[in-house]
This record gives structure tokens, C-alpha cells and sequence, in this order.
């Protein structure tokens, strides 16, 4: 990998574009499409192929947002548990988004500041 350094934290896009695309409980969306999409907008290193999210993706799944149903190799499909929220962390100035049933933690990696 090289030295790029997003603008936004990894973990903040990801959880932008499930706010703002997949925010429904009966939704299905995959690592595949987030990653794609982040790609698309261009703060991640273009060299970065899907693996190297995975940690990214397995949070998501660990911190009660959202649950894996299947998996076929790097292909997680996933649902949210809840809704998820737009919320603004004074800390680190970031737009966060938690669901609605996440501890009030932002989720930003350098931050972790309580909400």
C-alpha cells in the first residue's frame, strides 16, 4: 500500500454511503458495493483492492451495525440491525453515523470520543 492518506477516515465513508444508500433494515447490500462506490469518490488509495477494507467491513459487522448473512469468499452480503442516524462528533469535527442501537461512541479510528 502506499502512503495516501484519505480525507475521511475509512470507517466514516463506509458508514456514509450505508446512511445514505442501504439505511433500511430490509435491505441487502455488500462489501462489493460500498467499495466500489468509495472508489468512485476518490479518497482511497487507488491501489487498494477489497481486501484491504476487509478490517474495515468486519467492524462494521462487530460494533452492532450491521450482521453478515453470507459470505462467498471476499463477498460479505450484509443487513443493518437498525436505522441508522446522522449525528456530528465535536471531538474530531466529523459527520458520524451510528445505528440507533450502536453504543455512542464515534467511529472514527483516531477519535473514539463518547457521543
Amino acid at each position: 500500500m502506499s502512503d495516501f492518506t484519505p480525507t475521511n477516515p475509512i470507517p466514516l465513508q463506509i458508514r456514509k454511503i450505508i446512511f445514505e444508500k442501504f439505511n433500511d433494515i430490509d435491505t441487502k447490500f455488500t462489501n462489493d458495493e460500498i467499495f466500489d462506490m468509495m472508489k468512485e469518490n476518490g479518497d482511497m488509495d487507488p491501489s487498494w483492492i477489497i481486501d484491504d477494507a476487509e478490517s474495515a467491513f468486519n467492524d462494521i459487522c462487530d460494533s452492532g451495525l450491521a450482521r453478515n448473512i453470507a459470505q462467498n469468499l471476499t463477498t460479505i452480503w450484509m443487513k443493518l440491525f437498525d436505522p441508522v442516524e446522522k449525528s456530528h462528533c465535536g471531538a474530531c469535527d466529523n459527520d458520524i453515523y451510528l445505528g440507533t442501537s450502536e453504543e455512542r461512541i464515534c467511529p472514527n479510528p483516531s477519535c473514539k470520543s463518547s457521543i
